[in-house]
């Protein structure tokens, strides 16, 4: 038998560490070597073995104490069994794990950590007669229970153009398995999706264990932008500039949309600000291809510039009609 080395060391904590940081260590330490998830790995499982048998001794104040003062040697002829408060047998055709440990711990770790593996199929358990000690068995697949695993999800990215988004598309990926080959998959975008939606792909993702189904691979889209478009939901927001005569005397104004081109009407006496509102220019909804999302177009004026010495003295009649108009044109110099 080896030298077992010193149970701080094993554990990865300092002498100092506190009960709550012991525990964190284990919880860490033994979901890393576990047996069932470490399947054929007899490294692992002696490394499962000497954290349980540490964690065993230091969360145990009075055993810690023994092992503080005098080290492994506290426990040497030991007839109460393995320290490590774990073991393995094969009652019948099942294979069998029992741990006895502090009392409450199994509760929010074991019981967890082998339901969360089986996902509640093939599986039995039962808790020991006294406090700290719980066992789980299951059969190793003799004409019984099912315990096939389904494989694990793949996550990744897509990302697609505004108008993509908008109108919906087909893009190609390429997926790596780990030996180093390439599958190409053709990917459906629905029309009307959103930055942050996830596509999933059924069966794309890591295989199952023991003639389970695989995983599925799930694709967030990330959505480009677009000039002059901006979206909230399923409305678009844009904006349009008129002439200063336009918006003073009324007119028209073509407004770009994501579908063409229309024609609005400008009202006499437009303010920089308005809004006009397209109704149905907006985004399809992706739950019910019928409706659509509005466009909300903000109306800009455009001041001119370098005006011609007419143009002026136009301005100036139209000023001054209007202090007329408003009564605020008495008083004014010849």
């Amino acid at each position: 038998m080896g030298v077992k080395r010193d149970y701080y060391e094993v554990m990865g904590v300092p002498k100092s560490a506190d009960a709550a940081a012991i525990k964190k260590a284990y919880r860490r330490l033994a979901k890393k070597y576990h047996p069932d998830t470490n399947a054929g790995d007899s490294e692992a499982e002696a490394k499962f073995k000497e954290v349980t048998e540490a964690y065993n001794i230091l969360s145990d104040k009075e055993k810690r104490k023994l092992y503080d003062q005098f080290g492994h040697a506290a426990f040497e002829g030991n007839t109460g069994g393995d320290s490590s408060g774990y073991s393995q047998g094969e009652p019948g055709s099942y294979s069998y794990y029992s741990y006895s440990g502090p009392e409450g711990f199994e509760d929010d770790f074991f019981r967890d950590m082998f339901s969360g593996m089986f996902g509640g199929a093939g599986q039995e358990g039962a808790r020991g007669q006294g406090a700290g000690t719980y066992h789980r068995f299951y059969q190793n697949g003799f004409g019984g229970q099912d315990l096939r695993r389904r494989g694990t999800d793949l996550h990744g990215q897509v990302s697609v153009t505004f108008d993509e988004a908008v109108f919906g598309c087909e893009k190609i990926i390429s997926l790596t398995s780990p030996d180093g080959s390439s599958q190409s998959l053709r990917v459906r975008i629905p029309a009307g999706i959103d930055s942050g939606k996830t596509i999933r792909l059924g069966g794309k993702g890591n295989p199952g264990m023991g003639g389970g189904s695989p995983g599925d691979l799930l694709l967030q889209v990330q959505v480009g932008e677009k000039p002059g478009f901006e979206r909230k939901g399923m409305d678009v927001y844009t904006s349009v500039t008129v002439p200063f005569t336009t918006a003073v005397l009324g007119g028209e104004a073509v407004v770009p949309t994501l579908y063409g081109d229309v024609v609005c009407k400008i009202r006499e006496g437009t303010q920089s600000g308005t809004k006009i509102r397209l109704r149905g220019k907006g985004i399809v909804s992706m739950k019910n291809s019928s409706l659509r999302g509005d466009q909300y177009t903000r109306v800009a004026i455009s001041v001119p510039q370098d005006l011609s010495p007419e143009a002026r003295r136009k301005l100036k009649e139209f000023e001054q009609l209007c202090r007329r108009n408003s009564g605020g044109g008495r008083g004014n110099a010849a």
